[in-house]
């Protein structure tokens, strides 16, 4: 069988480009060192590496104070570190349906502890979530509206300027989950009037695992829900206040921000909006060959505008489990299947019955020649239970 042809972006980016492999391997080798823990040389060179990362990822969220620019291990780290770190017994948050289990089970831990409650703002029938349902929403206890920038799922980008607008005018910190959007669509905080964005790095941004972040604003606040080293003031017996101290804990991922930096590299050189293009160019190209495969039925997908290169689907006769295991067995096609981490989304589309659908989320490295081959796949199973 000839190489796999990879179709599964939106869990992480594969391959990384060559610059990433050999930025990381370099780091480790020359500064695999404790970063700012001593005077040393090496110690000095690793520290600054994480900080011209903060720098640069603060810029591009349209950060005005670096510091703000946090790390840990994923989205779901700091999600989990952002909600802990601001909600209190007897607030209320107001999320969507379109979220990832990174948001929906940290919130239903506190929900049954009862120690919070929790509205979940459904979307339409193209897989939006409504401005003015996100307003209807808001009480008077509620402290965090948390809402998901472009769906894991289906794809779509929710309009949260319109949503940040509307939290700011209410006066509730408004946060979202960047982990699809980071490193696709450009990103201003201040335009988007939003608080807090959280982001992973091995997704569209083009890192390694176990590197993400949040951008914090000036003026919101986030408690300390983990403590322990920062090599600055060891002397102090409480944890640091100041950021990014204030959220970081230990000894960071240094080579993974090495490779993130070195993925952001990538990104500057080809340019965002040429690598969205090209992505979408696909993704148009897989709709209009779906389009004529009259046995699958793809969901909130088909046009380009506030959308991401991500098609969901289901073929007629066919469990999205084994279309995943025909496309990977016999064609060499690499998706992903079931109910992606996002149940919520399954139920408002009517999948969760059917245990979810394939889902297919392309990537700067995929071709032309890439959805050609997954169609003929597709038309292929089709053919089998028509």
């Amino acid at each position: 069988m000839s190489e796999q042809i990879y179709l599964d972006n939106s869990a992480t980016t594969y391959p990384k480009p060559d610059h990433v492999y050999v930025t990381m391997d370099k780091f480790y080798r020359n500064l695999g060192v404790n970063p700012g823990r001593s005077g040393t040389d090496k110690a000095a060179e690793a520290e600054n590496v994480i900080l011209n990362t903060r720098k640069r990822l603060s810029a591009y969220f349209g950060g005005t104070d670096f510091n703000r620019l946090v790390f840990g291990y994923n989205a779901t780290d700091l999600l989990n570190q952002l909600i802990s770190g601001i909600v209190e017994q007897g607030d209320h948050v107001v999320t969507t349906c379109v979220e990832h289990n990174s948001v929906l089970r940290p919130l239903f831990v506190k929900e049954l502890a009862k120690e919070i409650t929790v509205t979940y703002v459904g979307f339409d029938e193209r897989g939006y979530v409504k401005p003015d349902d996100i307003k209807a929403a808001i009480k008077e206890n509620t402290v965090l509206v948390l809402v998901n920038h472009g769906s894991n799922v289906i794809g779509t980008v929710q309009p949260v300027a319109e949503i940040g607008k509307i939290c700011k005018e209410a006066g509730v910190t408004f946060a979202i989950d960047a982990s699809q959007t980071a490193g696709v669509l450009p990103m201003d905080m201040k335009a988007m009037n939003v608080d807090a964005v959280v982001f992973t790095g091995h997704k569209s941004l083009m890192g390694p695992t176990g590197i993400g972040g949040m951008c914090v604003s000036e003026g919101l606040e986030i408690r300390s829900t983990r403590v322990g080293g920062t090599g600055v003031r060891s002397a102090v017996r409480t944890h640091l206040d100041e950021y990014p101290f204030r959220l970081e804990a230990g000894t960071l991922n240094v080579v993974g921000v090495a490779g993130l930096h070195a993925g952001m590299d990538f990104i500057d050189e080809n340019g965002l909006d040429k690598l969205y293009n090209h992505e979408m160019d696909l993704y148009d190209q897989f709709c209009r060959g779906l389009a004529e495969i009259k046995q699958v039925t793809i969901y909130c997908a088909g046009w380009r505008e506030n959308h991401l290169p991500i098609v969901s689907l289901n073929v007629e006769n066919f469990p999205a489990g084994d279309v995943g295991t025909l496309l990977d067995v016999e064609h060499g096609i690499a998706t992903r299947t079931g109910l992606q981490c996002a149940p919520l989304v399954h139920e408002g589309i009517g999948t969760t019955e059917i245990k979810g659908t394939v889902r297919f989320s392309i990537g700067p490295f995929n071709t032309s020649e890439h959805i050609e081959k997954s169609l003929y796949a597709l038309d292929d199973i089709a053919k089998m239970r028509a």
